[in-house]
């Protein structure tokens, strides 16, 4: 079955599922009594009717609160939402005239959509417990209790009670700023179209097309392409070497003989108990052109002129690139050192039985379990590199500046960091929310990938 194919059942599945709710709201009209049908316009009244007072009285107190903040407050919002604002603030002598506001037209425009959403779905939702209600009536049975109905939010319905708190706080400061961004995607919003003094339109897919050097008038595509590259290029090597390297410490460190293993260990974990944030500022003072690094090699005689470890972008990349791994294999040597234990030690007596060599041993019994049970910590690593601010940022700022690049763009800029540079200083939101999907895209894609062809998620118990 192709994907065309595929995209066609799921529509009709929709539209099937679609018309078949539609069906049963009318029936639940016809059929239901007069309790039910007031329960239309009055959520919760069918409910209280019949002596359902918890679930009656929080669906009410919900209806009341969703129609006053989407009547007294998001309505004006909303009826402006298809144009973000048409009065610009104005100001004659001392006095200022405020008029609309786009930031907070699309925000609590936004919010209203949600508003009406969560309000049509707990229409729903008391539609069906009315629905049921009656017919659990009709067959001579009693309804729960509202005791009872209290005291399963503390029993079955517990993850209910206990998720609420946090998908709401997931919504407001995670789902809520995606959206937002994906908005101002569609906009020219940027620092000539700031609110209060200024509004911002919709654009549709301009910023998009900016972004891409469509347009004679766009310079962002080399850049983001040659920026999309680096960060490819950076991920990887900053993923699979720390990865192998603290594998190999690991193996060195967990081998017959080695004495002290503990001070080492204590001492490659130092470099995790030290902030960053200090950590990364003196390492990129020290490869300065007049750091410490190139003091000590000139004093020495081995250069006769400072190394550019920041200003050459070749040096600048491979030296982030090695910084990292200081930073990098500590983790990846703690969490192998854990695993090297479970590994039964039959296998490795099986294979010096069979004369096989250390090499042959890492790679038939190490190797394929290391990355059997490492894959998703694997893949967590790469899509955090991705998004990695703080070895970039903190290093050199995303430095050297290069004739290729523009628009605040450094030969060593992340996706990230140069968002960050976007944003920040060049109050260019516009485009900074389009590079921020395009970031989501990027690790969308390669996560998903990835993970169905891990052979932990495909094959587990063929492993076992």
């Amino acid at each position: 079955m192709d994907e065309k194919t595929r995209r066609g059942g799921k529509l009709a599945r929709f539209f099937q599922w679609l018309g078949s709710d539609l069906k049963d709201i009318g029936a639940t009209f016809v059929q239901g009594d007069w309790k039910t049908r007031m329960s239309y316009l009055i959520m919760g009244f069918g409910q209280i009717a019949r002596g359902q007072f918890v679930r009656g009285i929080s669906m009410l107190v919900l209806q009341v609160l969703l129609l006053a903040f989407i009547v007294f407050f998001g309505w004006d919002y909303l009826s402006k939402i298809t144009t973000l604002g048409t009065v610009e603030s104005s100001m004659r002598g001392r006095v200022i005239t405020y008029g609309d506001n786009s930031f907070f037209i699309l925000l609590y425009g936004i919010l209203t959509i949600v508003a009406v959403l969560v309000l049509i779905y707990l229409w729903r939702v008391n539609l069906r417990q009315n629905r049921d209600a009656q017919r659990t009536l009709a067959l001579g049975k009693r309804l729960p209790t509202n005791a009872r109905d209290a005291s399963s939010l503390l029993n079955e319905h517990f993850d209910k009670t206990l998720l609420a708190l946090p998908v709401l706080g997931i919504f407001i400061f995670t789902v809520l700023p995606i959206i937002f961004m994906i908005c101002i995607a569609f906009t020219n919003y940027d620092k000539n179209h700031q609110p209060p003094g200024k509004l911002f339109s919709w654009v549709g897919l301009s910023n998009f097309k900016e972004l891409f050097g469509i347009g004679a008038n766009s310079n962002f595509g080399s850049t983001f392409f040659y920026v999309l590259l680096w960060t490819l290029v950076w991920a990887f090597f900053a993923t699979f070497l720390t990865y192998f390297l603290g594998m190999a410490v690991a193996i060195m460190i967990n081998k017959k003989g080695i004495r002290f293993k503990k001070l080492w260990r204590t001492i490659l974990v130092m470099t995790i108990a030290v902030p960053q944030f200090v950590s990364l500022l003196y390492v990129g003072k020290m490869f300065a052109t007049d750091g410490l690094v190139n003091a000590m090699l000139l004093r020495w005689g081995w250069i006769r002129t400072a190394i550019p470890f920041w200003t050459n972008p070749v040096y600048a990349r491979i030296l982030i690139i090695v910084i990292n791994l200081w930073i990098g294999i500590p983790y990846t040597m703690l969490i192998v050192t854990g695993l090297l234990m479970n590994i039964p030690a039959e296998l490795y007596e099986s294979a010096r039985i069979d004369g096989a060599n250390a090499f042959q041993t890492f790679k038939s019994i190490t190797l394929p379990y290391m990355l059997f049970v490492t894959g998703p910590f694997l893949l967590t690593q790469f899509i955090g590199h991705l998004n990695n601010f703080n070895v970039i940022f903190l290093l050199n700022k995303g430095q050297p500046q290069s004739m290729q690049l523009s628009n605040k763009a450094g030969a060593t800029d992340l996706l990230v960091t140069w968002l960050y540079k976007i944003t920040v200083e060049d109050n260019n939101y516009k485009i900074a929310a389009v590079i921020g999907i395009m970031v989501f895209i990027v690790t969308a894609v390669i996560s998903l990938v990835v993970y169905n062809t891990m052979p932990s998620v495909k094959d587990e118990e063929g492993f076992q």
